[in-house]
């Protein structure tokens, strides 16, 4: 910040700098900001047998989502160091404006108003006076290299940059990945220009680095809108938690992994029936498979996909963990480990409520923490029970498994349960074993069928999908498997939506 002469501006500068102590006090989750990770001192015979079941740091993995969005291979990242909550503000509307994640720069040390009133000699005064000062950064922006575009915002302190702005660009190497640096800043008069002249400096060579932009403190989001629409930046490409993406055929979990919308249950599969589907499934390209330690087949599971040409990390497993190892269930996650042979697994849910079902999800967490499990969730828990679950337990499930089929839509619980940013997924997705062949006869749902080509199954999966309910059919005929997922070749009206929600019998075809 320029000196200024006249004793009213010098106040006024006072004044702003010494609100950061108090707004430092606030805590960064009030922000609408998503925050990035940190590293700190993520067919229609009754031969159908749908269902499974009839019966970023490692801090921050240890945390429920608090966003309902996540960047999936997102490119544009805002950076920004904020003392009274103005840069913030314009970083936020960047943010939004982009679609990028974001990354709060905190002091380690933070400053208090002392260290911030102007021209007493005080710490803000001696580094901005000192070109070498480094105040020490908490955390750091992990996988920085993925970002194509940073922007850099930051306050004018005496005409510079503060100097932890420094910090952050020495603290990487960015001339091991091609990026471009966008600054901007905040201030009442004082240009960008020689800031953002002096800390290019600070840069290799290899970075590419754009002309920035200063906001006043009276600055307005159509203004932040309107210069970077004049940047001319490719789309960041971001995804909501919960969202269907029906060309990949994906949702994204509040974990930060996709996971495919359907796939393969293996409920009632024995050991050679469950390796036949599995490679059915596989070579259909379906790549989401479900089982569970009651099931009795994770080690014909784990093996069918070793013995596959799948790269592991193109399939996604579920597994549960059933009331009577929730006492051991450290002891149990491991054992499903070994029986499967896998490195990880995908998800882990508990397979219902069950006494000592939190200290089990506790474990579950841990699980997460040592990289053993990605995700983790839940299976047959209802509105009352997560309301009772939940404000025990840190992470918040990343998926709600439940009965759902046209005779049980559950439509009060899966809004709900969507509400929360968890996915929904439903088993007995076609009524069950001894109901399927009632419920894929039904009149409506067959006429509707006729109508565009399809089969029954096929109208009731794609009318889950539509109403973003992830589908597991079970099945041991390799044809009705490769029916299973072909449901991208028909949309259903929403006449005809509603004419399935008419359905609704409240009719639950198992105890759960």
């Amino acid at each position: 910040m320029k000196h200024f002469i006249a004793l009213t501006l010098i106040l006024c500068m006072i004044s702003m700098m010494t609100a950061c102590s108090s707004e430092r006090a606030e805590s960064t989750s009030d922000s609408e900001i998503s925050n990035v990770s940190v590293t700190e001192s993520q067919s229609e015979t009754e031969e159908e047998e749908d269902g499974t079941e009839a019966d970023i740091s490692e801090e921050a993995e240890d945390e429920p989502a608090d966003s309902d969005s996540i960047s999936s291979g997102s490119k544009i990242l805002v950076a920004w160091f904020s003392c009274t909550g103005t840069t913030e503000q314009i970083a936020g509307w960047i943010a939004e404006e982009t679609g990028a994640d974001s990354y709060e720069i905190v002091p380690e040390d933070p400053y208090t108003e002392e260290d911030l009133a102007y021209y007493t000699g005080g710490r803000a005064d001696q580094e901005q006076a000192d070109s070498s000062a480094r105040p020490a950064i908490s955390g750091s922006v992990e996988n920085i290299e993925q970002y194509d575009v940073i922007f850099l915002g930051y306050p004018i302190w005496h005409g510079q940059a503060p100097r932890i702005i420094s910090t952050f660009l020495e603290s990487y190497d960015f001339s091991e990945f091609d990026v471009t640096i966008i600054p901007f800043c905040t201030s009442h008069s004082s240009g960008i220009g020689s800031s953002a002249e002096d800390l290019h400096d600070l840069c290799a060579d290899t970075v590419t680095w754009m002309e920035g932009q200063r906001f006043s403190g009276d600055a307005t989001e159509s203004d932040v809108a309107e210069w970077v629409e004049s940047l001319e930046l490719p789309e960041s490409e971001v995804r909501n938690v919960g969202e269907f993406d029906f060309e990949t055929k994906t949702v994204l979990l509040n974990s930060g992994y996709e996971m495919p919308i359907m796939g393969l249950g293996t409920y009632s599969l024995t050991d050679e029936e469950c390796a036949v589907s599995i490679a059915a499934l596989l070579e259909a390209g379906g790549r989401l498979i479900d089982t569970a330690y009651m099931y009795g087949n994770e080690a014909a599971v784990g093996q069918a996909i070793r013995d596959s040409n799948v790269p592991r990390e193109e399939i996604f497993v579920i597994t549960k963990l059933y009331p009577t190892q929730y006492d051991n269930a450290a002891e149990a996650i491991d054992e499903a480990l070994e029986r499967m042979g896998l490195d990880y697994i995908d998800m882990i849910l508990l397979h219902h409520p069950g006494d000592g079902d939190v200290e089990a999800y506790l474990a579950l967490e841990q699980a997460v923490a040592d990289g053993k499990v990605h995700s983790i969730g839940l299976s047959n828990w209802y509105v009352e029970e997560l309301e009772e679950f939940l404000p025990q337990v840190n992470i918040t499930p990343a998926l709600v498994q439940n009965e759902i089929h046209p005779y049980y839509q559950e439509n009060d619980v899966i809004p709900y349960i969507q509400s929360l940013g968890i996915v929904v997924q439903g088993w007995y997705p076609l009524g069950g074993r001894g109901h399927t062949a009632e419920l894929l006869g039904d009149e409506t749902i067959s006429a509707i069928a006729e109508a565009h080509g399809v089969s029954s199954a096929q109208v009731i999966l794609r009318w889950n999908l539509q109403k973003g309910v992830v589908v597991i059919p079970g099945s041991s005929d390799p044809e009705h498997i490769r029916e299973n997922l072909d449901l991208f070749g028909f949309e259903l009206t929403d006449e005809e939506m509603e004419q399935i929600n008419a359905l609704d019998r409240n009719e639950k075809h198992d105890w759960y």
